[in-house]
């Protein structure tokens, strides 16, 4: 369950409206590095975690405070609009080249919300639950979830380098230390469990044993020039220090692939049914099937 009070939980004020701002900050809320994402994606680990309740909690109670943030932006849109022309007539009176489309602004701010925020990102792409990760891992959600704090960040600091609204720059600023604190606690998660030696390779609980453990360790180089580009992952122990790292040039371990001739009724070609020149009798014996295939 969970209860509102009507309040933001931080100040936010705007003290010079600008349309091009507001579908800036569009991204924060609906992007996907945004605020939407951050707060399903928690909310699904949560509910969706098994194993120490402590966890669910912690989840719930960031996924609970990013429902905030949404409101926080959305605000700032909404402020952001508050002098908007509404009217292609009245901004080209005012400036005929960006006239043309409203000084950038984002139109649906006007025909579809009526100068309120929407669950989109700058460029007026719906939100897309496709971004949001849940994997039943633990050690596995906590790295994505870092990641999507770090990207969030990025993100807020370039749209507090993008205004000069002293309004604005405090609540990004606020916005700005909360990821920075949302980073810390994802990869403190990892710690608490015995930290990135303990919990690499994700998941840990797959036997080692059923792994192929020459290529576990093994960096392959792909470039045809033969050349593999050397680091840390390339040589001395592995992260889980379980193996020491290596590298070599990749190359193909299995056959090319031999696929059965379509059924019947498939809806294929005569020719694809007889194996491309192949005879019909032929056509299902990959020995006499590559015979068939061109030079």
């Amino acid at each position: 369950m969970f209860y509102m009070d009507g309040k933001l939980q931080y100040p936010v004020r705007v003290e010079k409206p600008s349309p091009l701002f507001a579908r800036a900050l569009q991204q924060a809320i609906g992007g996907v590095e945004g605020e939407i994402r951050v707060c399903l994606q928690y909310m699904f680990q949560a509910w969706g975690c098994r194993g120490p309740a402590k966890y669910r909690d912690m989840l719930l109670n960031t996924g609970t405070e990013e429902i905030g943030h949404i409101e926080m932006l959305a605000t700032a849109v909404a402020l952001n609009l508050e002098k908007a022309p509404l009217s292609l007539q009245e901004e080209a009176a005012a400036n005929p080249v960006a006239g043309a489309v409203l000084n950038g602004m984002n139109l649906r701010h006007i025909l579809s919300s009526g100068l309120a925020a929407t669950a989109e990102d700058a460029n007026g792409v719906p939100f897309n639950a496709s971004h949001v990760y849940g994997s039943g891992n633990i050690a596995a959600d906590m790295l994505a979830n870092a990641t999507a704090e770090s990207s969030g960040r990025a993100l807020a600091v370039r749209l507090h380098g993008m205004t000069d609204d002293p309004g604005m720059k405090d609540m990004l600023g606020f916005l700005i230390a909360r990821d920075t604190m949302h980073q810390q606690q994802w990869l403190a998660v990892i710690e608490e469990l015995g930290g990135h030696k303990a919990q690499l390779p994700i998941p840990n609980s797959h036997p080692d044993s059923a792994e192929h453990a020459r290529y576990a360790y093994a960096y392959f180089g792909h470039d045809v020039s033969g050349t593999v580009p050397g680091g840390r992952w390339t040589e001395g122990p592995s992260l889980d220090g379980k193996g020491t790292f290596t590298s070599m040039r990749s190359e193909p371990l299995g056959g090319e692939p031999m696929l059965a001739t379509p059924p019947p009724d498939s809806g294929a070609q005569r020719d694809q049914m007889a194996g491309a020149g192949v005879p019909p009798t032929a056509a299902n014996d990959p020995a006499q099937r590559s015979k068939g295939r061109p030079a």
